[in-house]
């Protein structure tokens, strides 16, 4: 089952069900009127919604055209956004080329931050930056979960089963900020801005076997400029899965339903080392700064540049059959004002 938000001059939008191919929808208000609702009455609401969903792969006249520019972020705010590191390979490369040694904490104990979770960017929204572009303005492809209601001290293996939706993520960083930012202690503020994800929201059996363990085993598809930039596999390399993920981040509270858990950059080795670029056979990146690491370790400095206003990224995952599963998120980089 596949769900959206459609932008209707509210800030909590209006809830739809996807038809599986994303050409329809259907106005879910009967059953709840946001994706928040839904949430918090999942046990009772979700029949409902299926039942929707039904009716729009058994009618193909049911529905309204579906169409991803009017989709606001699934939930275009949350209670919570908790987001990971899952792909310690990416944190391996970006410690070793500041010269940095990673503890060994880092491969048994999940890092995580608590993201702002009020103003989430539609999937076609612009990245808006109010600066020049010295912030060091970057994307970050990522998958994300939606859990119902967590009660602290969770096992992974229950976990695992309160995720209730599936999603796509793109976490802006200002990689020029974030130096100052850890270097007193308390994490990232200003360093993360609205994070955007994606057009739909699917439910875990609607991926199918892609869906297993508690990772998510397709490439995530990352373009920059029209260009592939990224394909690298999702489930593969991911050394904390969302069972993990989600239990880390309730070992000393309850989890609200709603609450987002991110992946962090979704990010492969290869044969061994750092990944390699597309063109060189490689299966790419997530995020720029995963290739400008790579270019330090190998030349002694970067050489690829952060975002650019007027640069544009895409970030979106097909099934077998080359069909989108979750809709595109594709935004551009813009100047306020």
């Amino acid at each position: 089952m596949k769900l959206a938000t459609l932008k209707n001059g509210t800030r909590d939008g209006r809830l739809v069900v996807v038809s599986a191919d994303l050409s329809r929808c259907l106005g879910a208000g009967g059953a709840a009127p946001t994706l928040q609702a839904a949430l918090d009455d999942w046990r009772a609401v979700e029949p409902e919604l299926r039942a929707l969903a039904e009716t729009l792969e058994r009618d193909a006249s049911a529905g309204e055209p579906f169409g991803e520019t009017k989709c606001a972020s699934p939930l275009p705010r949350a209670y919570q956004w908790a987001d990971g590191s899952a792909y310690v390979n990416h944190v391996e490369l970006v410690r070793r080329a500041r010269g940095a040694k990673m503890p060994e904490s880092f491969w048994t104990d999940p890092l995580m931050y608590q993201g702002g979770s009020d103003s989430f960017l539609g999937p076609r929204d612009p990245i808006v930056m109010p600066t020049d572009e010295g912030w060091g303005i970057d994307m970050e492809g990522e998958v994300a979960v939606v859990t119902g209601d967590v009660p602290m001290g969770v096992t992974a293996e229950e976990a695992r089963g309160l995720v209730r939706l599936v999603m796509l993520c793109n976490d802006v960083s200002l990689r020029g900020l974030i130096p100052g930012e850890l270097a007193k202690g308390f994490g990232f503020f200003q360093s993360k801005p609205s994070s955007a994800f994606s057009p739909c929201a699917v439910t875990p059996d609607g991926l199918g076997g892609a869906w297993r363990e508690g990772k998510l085993h397709l490439p995530l598809l990352v373009g920059l400029n029209g260009e592939p930039f990224g394909r690298a596999d999702a489930g593969t390399d991911m050394t904390f899965d969302f069972g993990q993920l989600i239990a880390h981040a309730a070992k000393s509270r309850p989890l609200g339903a709603g609450t987002i858990i991110g992946s962090g950059t979704v990010s492969n080795r290869m044969e061994g080392g750092p990944g390699k670029p597309i063109a060189e056979g490689g299966v790419g990146y997530s995020c720029l700064a995963e290739i400008r690491m790579i270019e330090t370790i190998e030349g002694g400095a970067p050489k690829t540049p952060f975002l650019r206003f007027g640069d544009a990224v895409s970030i979106e995952m097909t099934d077998a059959d080359g069909r989108s599963i979750f809709g595109r998120i594709a935004q551009q980089v813009r100047r306020a004002g």
